[in-house]
């Protein structure tokens, strides 16, 4: 159990664990570039340690250096070898889907499975197109599901349209079009996450993007760099809204990662009337990092739809938090992708707010949430989701009796010494 009381202010100065899509990458990459890469501010959470052990077991040497550093001895792509043993990707999406960009060039057979959630999520989405490219894939509803065989090698680039914006999917077909025969073209109906563009041209990758779409040539060798991943805005965003919704409180989160499209949660919460300074400090590996500071504030409802929903869709279980101490009305739209998470987060939000004594509406895309509400304290449930188990924290600094979450080490997932955090900003 995490026990989280009603707070008075919280203020100090803190960092949040690396970026997660970035510790991911900074592995994969790391694997099938030539030479020794050296990752500084790994996040050691179960996910990206689930990366770690499926590059060993395709005969990548990884070695851990420190709580957050690792060496990685890249063999460039032939360096994969035909594993003895079915992969487990555990509860990390990321992994999978990536991981399988990367298998379907590769001239061996693998499979690869995960965890139960990992069970329910869909792999349609990178299988349909792998096969277009060439890779045979087969599993449960057609490939539908997990676990996943996977006969690569003989890939023919292609240009595809992608239904969804989604940066898995994205990634899956960019590393799996350097490895092909041509040119590989990824559209999106939205620009979502492009930290696997920035890292690709960091390790010497010559990546195109227009307005038609982002691609790259087939053939193209990765070479070994350091990097140094910065803090995760996933993670900084639960403390950017407790501190916005506890009173008195400042609080400045240093060296975080400020992808432009990762911000749409500083946009939303900045258009919702809160206090939050960014003050930019520099590049890491292609990637914006700065210091941002904030106040306690007094918020509004705002509609939270379109084009911003990719570049904030994995902090909406905290803003729900944040709508339900804003006055009026906060409506939350286009974020159906929600459901096929960990969890389906809209439903678990909603649910577990409710417990609260929150008033929020589930529709079929998102939530309305009607403010300004004192929050009661209760029982929550993380239901194995880490975005999900620190929203319902968060909640509790604010819920009269305070906050219980049950399952909170799924929390470990992104944020290892959440709870340490919080007690030293009391």
């Amino acid at each position: 159990m995490l026990r989280m009381e009603k707070r008075d202010k919280l203020r100090g100065t803190v960092s949040v664990p690396g970026d997660k899509s970035i510790s991911h990458r900074a592995v994969m990459f790391g694997a099938v570039a030539q030479g020794m890469t050296q990752v500084d501010g790994f996040l050691p959470g179960a996910d990206c340690l689930s990366t770690i052990q499926c590059f060993r077991q395709l005969g990548v040497n990884i070695q851990r250096v420190g709580p957050t550093s690792l060496h990685i001895e890249g063999r460039g792509w032939d360096g994969l070898t035909e594993p003895d043993t079915v992969l487990d990707v555990g509860n990390s999406g990321t992994t999978i889907r990536l991981m399988m960009g990367l298998l379907a060039g590769r001239p061996f057979h693998t499979i690869v499975t995960g965890d139960e959630s990992i069970g329910r999520r869909p792999m349609d989405r990178v299988v349909q197109p792998l096969r277009l490219m060439g890779a045979t894939l087969d599993g449960r509803s057609d490939a539908s599901f997990t676990p996943l065989s996977i006969r690569g090698g003989g890939l023919k680039g292609i240009s595809y349209q992608s239904p969804v914006a989604s940066a898995q999917v994205k990634s899956c077909l960019l590393l799996a079009g350097l490895q092909a025969e041509g040119r590989t073209q990824v559209k999106e109906p939205s620009p979502s996450r492009d930290h696997t563009e920035r890292m690709l041209n960091a390790f010497g990758v010559k990546v195109d993007q227009s307005p038609d779409g982002v691609s790259v040539e087939g053939g193209q060798v990765l070479q070994a760099r350091d990097v140094q991943v910065p803090g995760d805005i996933s993670s900084a965003a639960f403390l950017m809204v407790a501190a916005l919704i506890t009173p008195d409180s400042c609080v400045t989160i240093q060296h975080v990662g400020l992808n432009p499209t990762r911000t749409g949660i500083l946009d939303i919460l900045t258009k919702m009337g809160g206090d939050i300074q960014v003050a930019p400090t520099g590049e890491w590996c292609g990637e914006p990092v700065g210091d941002i500071t904030v106040s306690y504030s007094a918020l509004k409802g705002v509609e939270v739809s379109g084009e911003v929903i990719p570049r904030l869709i994995d902090e909406i279980p905290v803003l729900a938090v944040a709508a339900t101490q804003a006055e009026g009305r906060t409506v939350i739209r286009d974020a159906a992708e929600l459901k096929v998470k960990e969890t389906d987060r809209i439903a678990m939000t909603a649910g577990e707010l409710r417990k609260l004594g929150a008033q929020v509406e589930e529709t079929d895309d998102g939530m309305i949430i009607e403010g300004k509400t004192a929050l009661i304290g209760d029982q929550c449930d993380s239901h194995g989701d880490h975005r999900i188990g620190m929203a319902m924290a968060v909640a509790g600094l604010v819920a009269k009796g305070g906050v219980t979450v049950e399952r909170p080490e799924a929390i470990d997932v992104s944020f290892p010494g959440f709870e340490a955090v919080f007690s030293r900003l009391s």
